[in-house]
């Protein structure tokens, strides 16, 4: 359905990420004539160099590992040496040949996304964008640059998105030490790849490389990896990585990063130092706000240059949204597009449901992946919410025996007092997509004897989830029975 509007309305969206190019499709499809400025290619970094490239090298590792345990299934491969008697082939991985994949993927992502906006009437304008007041983009082809076009518009989304940090004491150069933008620019699996920063990225591309074959390290400041997440699921992964043969150095603070020789050094702040091929920095990020005008316009901004929305994704200037991972909100590639729909719904006088953290979902994509959705059993633990846990180990479900899956679980969280379904953790193979029935419990406050009722396959991963709701059902006996 689309919107009538007395006159129509135009929107100017700065950025063609996941937020950008939502908000773009939204406009287009509620009759706003719609301009979108992207420097680098529609789908933004999250398309170019974050999301897709890294999940499509985390998918060619799980291959990997496919075939490397494939003998656990009884499945064996042989090669016949000159002598006839069989050879076990070694499984070789051709990194030069894997990044050129991941980039042409990209880029076809990239192209797919801008025909869709261009089907849909979206004009998309090249070049580095920034805000002349609450209604304008100025438009140049570099950064500063005098040649420029002005574009005016109703409604201003700013998408711009966020850059990997670096620190002064270990910046970059592109061959040994590197940002996540910069892996795929090797032509070999590093001899030894020390990755700084144990979060979400951080473990994500240890647990790729290490199970592409490379020797890694993990350098970590905190107790465990993947800070803020769930503690069972943080255990699993850690100790997945130690039998993978990853040396993970937890409550150790990466002071300074080297180049020495054909490697690098890693100087811990106890004195240690590492020495490997590579490293990875893999310290958060910063969003890409700085000289674009926001200031100027009065919207309003945190100390670490994040624009303040709210749950519309809205700034405090009226017209003026934002989306993605230069915003307060959570930096999810989901959650930007969601956002940017919001933003047009909300400013085109469309139907708008604000915004909950609570009902986000979330995956992170290392080998087993873990998903999260709503409340966590550390805010039951810290009397948040008033609740019941049940955690399911996934080694128990037959469809996991049968496909050899030792490590994972399936953790439900529910109101004490409802029933109510709020939350959810899913660790093991697939978890992004074992995690939606829950997320939609969550979305829908379906309790845990309604989610137990669904039926599920058998065999199937997905039965553990009926099977950890059945395990919670609470007989509601009558108060004067014994």
């Amino acid at each position: 359905m689309s919107l009538s509007f007395e006159l129509t309305q135009s929107v100017a969206i700065l950025g063609g990420g996941p937020g950008g190019y939502e908000a773009a499709l939204s406009a287009a499809q509620l009759g706003a004539e719609v301009t979108l400025v992207e420097r680098a290619g529609v789908g933004g970094a999250a398309v170019m160099t974050d999301v897709v490239p890294s999940k499509t090298l985390i998918a060619t590792a799980d291959a990997a590992v496919a075939v490397s345990e494939a003998g656990d299934l009884g499945v064996q491969l042989f090669a016949r040496g000159g002598d006839g008697n069989p050879l076990r082939p070694e499984v070789a991985i051709n990194l030069a040949a894997v990044n050129r994949r991941l980039l042409t993927l990209a880029r076809q992502q990239s192209d797919d996304m801008r025909a869709s906006l261009v089907e849909a009437g979206v004009r998309i304008v090249s070049g580095h964008g920034r805000l002349d007041g609450p209604q304008g983009v100025i438009v140049a082809t570099e950064p500063g640059g005098t040649d420029f076009d002005r574009v005016e518009a109703d409604t201003l989304v700013v998408s711009v998105g966020a850059s990997p940090r670096e620190l002064p004491t270990a910046r970059p150069d592109g061959e040994r030490i590197l940002t996540w933008t910069q892996l795929y620019d090797m032509k070999g699996l590093p001899e030894h790849l020390i990755v700084v920063g144990s979060g979400v990225t951080g473990a994500e591309f240890a647990s790729a490389y290490m199970n592409l074959g490379a020797k890694v390290t993990l350098v970590s400041s905190r107790d465990q990896v993947l800070p803020g997440e769930d503690e069972d699921a943080a255990a699993v992964l850690e100790r997945v990585f130690k039998r993978g043969g990853m040396t993970v150095l937890s409550k150790s603070r990466a002071e300074k990063v080297e180049r020495a020789g054909e490697g690098v050094v890693v100087s811990l702040s106890d004195g240690r130092t590492v020495e490997g091929s590579h490293c990875l920095m893999a310290v958060g990020s910063i969003p890409n706000t700085r000289g674009i005008g926001l200031e100027d316009a009065g919207v309003q901004m945190t100390d670490s240059g994040h624009i303040r929305v709210n749950r519309v994704a809205r700034t405090s200037v009226p017209n003026i949204y934002a989306a993605g991972d230069c915003t307060t909100f959570v930096p999810l590639a989901s959650v930007a597009a969601m956002q940017g729909r919001t933003a047009v719904f909300h400013a085109l006088g469309d139907t708008v449901i604000p915004l909950s953290p609570r009902r986000i979902t979330a995956n992170i994509f290392t080998a087993p992946e873990i998903a999260t959705v709503g409340r966590s059993e550390q805010d039951v633990a810290e009397g948040r919410i008033r609740g019941i846990v049940h955690k399911l180990p996934l080694a128990a479900n037959p469809r996991a025996k049968m496909m050899g899956i030792k490590d994972g679980f399936v953790k439900i969280i529910a109101q004490e007092s409802s029933g109510a379904v709020v939350g959810g953790v899913i660790v093991g193979p697939r978890a992004s997509e074992l995690i939606y029935p829950i997320a939609i419990a969550v979305e829908r406050r379906i309790t845990i004897d309604q989610l137990s009722r669904v039926f599920a396959s058998y065999p199937s991963l997905s039965g553990s989830i009926t099977d950890a709701t059945r395990a919670m059902h609470i007989v509601d006996h009558d108060p004067g029975e014994n």
